[in-house]
């Protein structure tokens, strides 16, 4: 049987920053309440909340935060292919966030009452707010 994962949808609307690799990051980028900052050697990615990013910057939003209640073992496997199936199967795209504790995966905002539908009904998730 597979396992039911509680869910919570964040509140704020968050935009996806692209900047370039060797960018400091802004003081921009941690307003708000969910903040997550990537670099790589391509690029710094940053996931913040819309009202943040400033209207020159490229990005891509406004997408709707579904956190996975945590912590999470990192023994667990399957979480995020749980969740991603659903929703690919619901039409719904994803961009996805693990933390040390938890996974947050962000859907386009237009298509976040889609997506919780889907995850409520497949069954894979059930959200704390009822």
């Amino acid at each position: 049987m597979e396992q039911t994962f509680v869910m919570s949808i964040l509140a704020d609307p968050l935009a996806v920053v692209r900047l370039p690799s060797d960018a400091a990051v802004p003081g921009w980028a941690e307003h708000g309440a969910f903040c997550s900052i990537t670099r790589t050697p391509e690029e710094l990615s940053i996931v913040t909340s819309c009202d943040a990013v400033p209207s020159t910057e490229q990005s891509e939003g406004p997408w709707t935060a579904f956190m996975v209640h945590g912590p999470l073992d990192f023994e667990l496997t399957g979480v995020l292919s749980s969740i991603a199936g659903v929703l690919a199967r619901a039409g719904v795209s994803i961009f996805a966030i693990s933390t040390y504790d938890t996974d947050y995966v962000l859907v386009p905002s237009a298509d976040a009452e889609r997506a919780r539908s889907a995850l409520a009904t497949s069954g894979t998730c059930r959200f704390a707010d009822g």
